[in-house]
């Protein structure tokens, strides 16, 4: 019987696939396949016979048979990517799969049984989406087993300087480059700086700054922020300082109460546990 190994949700870029391929690579399914499928990616018409399968002759076009994903991870771990994507009828599809299953290749009547574990990973609020019918809340429910939030880089800067070690040597090997040291004016500037689009964003400042250079110390070129002045003459706090700033504000408004209709977390439109870890992060105390 398939497994649902549960949601990863977290903002474009966090790394859902890293974890998911973990997971695979730490349990016993590591000896078989792990097949990804983009559920963004996938063409509405073909969102089917990629996922099942055909049999030739299913449609125009099919002019033979073809295994779909789940038949290829048999034994193994599907990753589901962008799952909210998936249209309703197709969820239903996916959600006997998860309880019987089996399913039917499109133009077949074969029924195919598997024996997969199921990982499955959104950047939406999927219980939102249940809430506004665009997803099933049935099988919302069969996948939500073994939730995991990955927190968006920003929230967990205290990894950067590890990953800014790493990612200098990757890209430098792949280019036959020698990079020996990062600056720790680089690696503060990296440290401040917000990164909307995550890991994947800084991944990319990096790969352009093997690129850019020339000697063994890293170099970034004109990407890292210079400090700047304010249009009335005062100088500009970094984005750490200005978030500490706001969010100390809002608790003083709230009279320092994080949650509830009237708590800090109404105004600022965070959750409780997000908001009380950026106060320990930012150091915000209320002082006595």
């Amino acid at each position: 019987m398939p497994e649902a190994g549960g949601w990863r949700t977290g903002e474009t870029g966090t790394g859902k696939e890293l974890i998911a391929r973990a997971i695979h690579n730490l349990s016993g399914r590591k000896n078989k396949v792990l097949v990804t499928v983009n559920c963004a990616a996938l063409p509405a018409g073909l969102i089917e016979s990629e996922m099942f399968g055909h049999e030739k002759g299913a449609f125009t076009g099919a002019t033979s048979q073809k295994a779909g994903r789940f038949e290829l991870a048999d034994g193994g771990t599907i990753f589901l990517d962008e799952i909210g994507n998936l249209p309703l009828e197709l969820q239903s599809k996916l959600l006997r799969v998860l309880q019987e299953g089996e399913f039917e290749r499109v133009g077949g009547s074969k029924t195919l049984k598997v024996d997969v574990r199921i990982v499955a990973a959104t950047n939406q609020d999927p219980a939102k989406a249940v809430a506004e019918e665009r997803f099933r809340s049935d099988l919302y429910d069969r996948l939500n087993i073994f939730p995991i939030r990955l927190p968006p880089l920003r929230d967990r800067n205290s990894d950067i300087p590890s990953l800014v070690r790493h990612l200098p040597m990757k890209y430098a090997t792949k280019m036959a480059k020698r990079i020996d040291t990062i600056p720790n004016a680089t690696v503060q500037a990296l440290i401040a700086y917000p990164w909307q689009g995550n890991v994947r964003e800084l991944e990319n400042v990096i790969e352009r700054g093997v690129i850019l250079t020339k000697g063994e110390h890293l170099k970034l070129g004109d990407w890292a922020p210079k400090p700047s002045v304010a249009t009335d003459g005062s100088p500009l706090v970094t984005l750490e300082e200005s978030e500490r700033q706001h969010i100390q504000r809002v608790l003083e408004l709230a009279n320092w109460q994080v949650r509830g209709a009237r708590g800090a977390i109404a105004i600022l439109g965070l959750k409780p546990t997000t908001l009380e870890s950026r106060m320990k992060r930012l150091g915000i105390v209320r002082k006595q």
